[in-house]
């Protein structure tokens, strides 16, 4: 089993910046790639970005290209989701989840059913 747990959310002004992290724990997460996620109230839960095991393989949202980038540290088994230009609609719940590589270099990295670990998510609130 893999736990995940996602920390650096707040409340912070647009223009500000944020760097999330997310640690697991529970065994290595080799060959699992890590994807964010991200839910506003009243909406649905939406990929923000996916990175593979190797880091080679790394994917965004149209939305939040230029803006955010993903990354990883295997050796600490933790991910990392840096933020830049926050602005009042990225407020949303940030989560972190796993899946095998295979379902991120697909076409199914953007489908949460697909992620088999989540953690549980960590609060953004950018106030304009």
């Amino acid at each position: 089993q893999v736990q995940l747990v996602e920390s650096g959310g707040g409340l912070v002004q647009a223009g500000g910046s944020l760097r999330l992290s997310c640690a697991a724990s529970g065994r290595t997460l080799s060959d699992y790639a890590v994807g964010w996620f991200r839910q506003a109230p009243g909406k649905e839960r939406e990929f923000v970005a996916a990175i593979t095991w190797s880091g080679g393989n790394i994917y965004y949202a149209d939305s939040v290209k230029g803006r955010f980038t993903i990354s990883r540290d295997n050796a600490k088994n933790t991910m990392y989701l840096q933020i830049v230009s926050l602005r009042p609609e990225d407020t949303a719940v940030y989560y972190c989840a796993a899946a095998p590589d295979t379902v991120v270099v697909g076409n199914r990295r953007g489908s949460s059913h697909d992620y088999d670990y989540w953690g549980q998510g960590t609060q953004v609130t950018v106030s304009s």
